[in-house]
């Protein structure tokens, strides 16, 4: 049974979802980090939101995860990049608390524009300095998004309902998507330049660190609002704190900070300053949808092998999963194949996907083809660390979909370069299993076996027999027997299933054989 750990403060309902999957499930929240480290080895799964960091040794020491499941979008307190290499999905739920964050940055626009906070704390101290706070209408200002995902989207809406103008920086969002929201896309300087509040909503990244920076905040409006609902380090803390004590923004308001919790901060008692403390998704329904969201994709995962929401690895919907599966695998199979007969180092790999699998979804099975490419050098490699691994190496892919295919409903074909030559194989799947079809331009069908010794041959009479004499003298059993030839050229192929390991000695005499071309002793 799937077992998983949950280490903050997740809504009940988190593990009510993973029990009724069938799904063992702890709470354990405010671990600290040595004791996660402690423990995690045991777990399958990782449910977290802010508090707990999931550092490069949580994740080292976790020998069994499979899965880290964050309930919320932010995953700053995720090393990504080590759960990658270790094959370890990453998830959040980018959609369940997009509402409440975005009436909550509405909020503080409101409360910034009216002075709501000072007025209320001036009223109930006995005050009643209704001349004082003198606030000013949203109506007919222009409000500047930075960032028009799915949170600023939701804002911009919300904005355009109190008839306010919208403009936004975003270089991701297309203009039709920008024309359907009712919003101007514009370049920052301009943003900058016309914004009476400026909202932001962008992920915490070394691109976008301070993008609201002393340079950038010095060429707004006079007078402008600030508000930041999206993830600390976005803006210069320090030079907004002198910028509101000059007057040239007339207000800001914040609910994260550079440093969480945050105790102290530059900006306390700055005038017109308003803080809240990370309420952004701090709803009753939003802590309720995040938490059953994030257990119901962890379950899927561990016990269907479906993705939702993966930052790390392409996407596999519930209704995909049980008809990728099996390409999956075939994939999965011809990469090790491939994998195995690559002697010169890898450079290139060519990846067909023919006939109906190639309508599917196409990530998933690129990923499986790579990680078994990889595998028989790196053993620990996986669907989710193989494309990176890719990359890193400088290892050229190419990949291709053909409608239809000659001869099979579906069909994947590899071709991997090694020494500057390639070497080409091809699979489908039948009855639910795969097959090999194709090596190195010869048809043939043959099934995977655990045991099997490939070998490229001059086609030429006796050969069958001299190998079967060979393994035979050897106390091998033969348990299948596939050939495949090219008449045109004289070579040929044999695939042979054998029940016991083929020792070394004997694969370098059939090397030493004068029709062989080729012996390589496959595992799967």
């Amino acid at each position: 049974m799937a077992q998983v750990l949950i280490s903050d403060k997740l809504s009940p309902v988190a593990a009510e979802v993973f029990a009724a999957r069938g799904v063992a499930v702890d709470v354990r929240p405010n671990l600290a980090q040595e004791e996660l480290i402690e423990i995690i080895a045991g777990y399958d799964g990782l449910a977290v939101r802010s508090a707990t960091k999931v550092t490069a040794g949580v994740i080292a020491a976790a020998k069994r995860l499979k899965v880290i499941g964050r309930a919320g979008i932010g995953v700053d307190n995720v090393d990504i990049p080590a759960a990658t290499a270790r094959g370890v999905v990453v998830m959040n739920t980018p959609f369940g608390n997009s509402i409440t964050t975005a009436e909550h940055t509405i909020a503080l626009m409101l409360a910034a524009a009216r002075s709501i906070t000072a007025a209320d704390a001036s009223t109930q101290s006995g005050r009643w300095e209704k001349n004082r706070f003198i606030g000013v209408e949203l109506y007919a200002k222009t409000l500047g998004i930075i960032g028009c995902g799915n949170i600023g989207s939701i804002v911009a809406d919300r904005a355009c309902g109190l008839h306010m103008k919208v403009v936004t920086y975003d270089p991701y969002l297309t203009p039709e998507r920008a024309v359907r929201l009712g919003v101007e896309k514009v370049e920052l300087d301009e943003l900058l330049a016309r914004a009476d509040v400026i909202s932001l909503h962008v992920p915490m990244t070394e691109s976008t660190r301070n993008v609201l920076s002393e340079e950038a905040l010095g060429r707004t409006k006079r007078g402008v609002i600030v508000v930041n609902v999206a993830r600390g380090g976005l803006v210069d803390e320090h030079a907004l704190r002198g910028l509101l004590e000059s007057g040239h923004v007339g207000a800001a308001a914040f609910d994260v900070f550079s440093a969480e919790p945050a105790t102290d901060n530059v900006l306390f008692g700055a005038p017109n300053f308003i803080a809240t403390p990370h309420l952004g998704a701090s709803t009753v329904e939003a802590q309720e949808n995040v938490a059953r969201q994030i257990a119901e994709q962890m379950s899927d995962y561990l016990l269907t092998g479906a993705v939702e929401n993966a930052l790390n690895m392409p996407s596999i919907t519930a209704e995909e999963a049980p008809r990728l599966k099996p390409y999956v695998e075939l994939a999965d199979k011809l990469g090790m194949f491939a994998g195995q007969i690559v002697d010169a180092g890898l450079e290139a790999v060519e990846i067909e996907l023919e006939g109906r699998v190639a309508a599917m979804n196409a990530k998933p099975l690129i990923a499986a083809s790579l990680a078994g490419i990889l595998r028989p050098q790196l053993e620990d490699v996986n669907m989710v660390s193989a494309p990176a691994v890719v990359r890193e190496r400088g290892i050229e892919l190419l990949e291709a979909r053909r409608e239809t295919s000659a001869i099979y409903d579906s069909l994947i074909r590899i071709r991997a370069q090694t020494g500057g030559e390639w070497r080409t194989l091809a699979g489908t799947v039948i009855g639910g299993a795969p097959k090999i079809v194709e090596v190195s331009g010869m048809a043939l069908q043959a099934d995977f076996e655990p045991v099997m010794l490939f070998t490229h041959n001059a086609d030429r009479p006796g050969y069958v027999g001299a190998l079967g004499t060979l393994l035979g003298n050897a106390g091998i059993n033969i348990a299948t027997l596939h050939l495949g030839r090219e008449l045109a050229t004289g070579e040929a192929i044999a695939i042979v299933g054998v029940d016991q390991p083929v020792p070394e000695p004997l694969l370098a005499e059939l090397r030493a054989q004068p029709l062989v071309r080729y012996a390589k002793v496959l595992r799967f």
